[in-house]
């Protein structure tokens, strides 16, 4: 079963997750600022590596922009801290084991999977207004080239 897709001018949906050093880190703490949430299969996965680091890349101009840039998959808090490290990426990383956070967004479903139909995570990045509104929901994306296609999107 696919969860419920958002739509732009949608309210994001609230949550509160642990980052990879084990803090909370809630969306009502983005308040007041534009947020990019990505949604990825697994930490330290080539496709995943790729997206991430494309983002840590992209980091400045897009901190420049007023966003703030959060990856949410659902691994453990310590092997977030492993990917962060091993990887030199300079955002925070959330656990969301229970992929809840993932059904809220519609970024958890049936997808094909090297012909098969599995269910999991729907690679998807969530561009949120300073109120806490969807601006733009992106589903089944690519991990290469994500990020550029989304810098052009977002004039950044």
């Amino acid at each position: 079963m696919t969860s419920a897709r958002l739509e732009p001018g949608s309210p994001a949906p609230d949550f509160t997750l642990t980052d990879q050093d084990e803090r909370p880190v809630s969306l009502s703490d983005l308040s007041g600022r534009r947020a990019i949430l990505f949604f990825y299969p697994a930490a330290m996965t080539p496709g995943c590596t790729k997206e991430a680091c494309d983002f840590r890349d992209s980091l400045a101009p897009l901190q420049a922009a007023g966003y703030t840039v959060l990856g949410i998959s659902r691994d453990d808090p310590e092997t977030l801290r492993r990917f962060r490290e091993r990887d030199g990426l300079t955002f925070d990383l959330l656990s969301d084991p229970d992929h809840a956070v993932h059904e809220a967004y519609g970024a958890w479903g049936e997808k094909m999977n090297y012909g098969k139909k599995v269910e999991g995570v729907i690679r998807s990045t969530f561009v949120l207004d300073a109120d806490g509104r969807v601006e733009h929901a992106l589903y089944n994306v690519r991990a290469t080239g994500h990020v550029a296609r989304l810098r052009t999107l977002l004039g950044v």
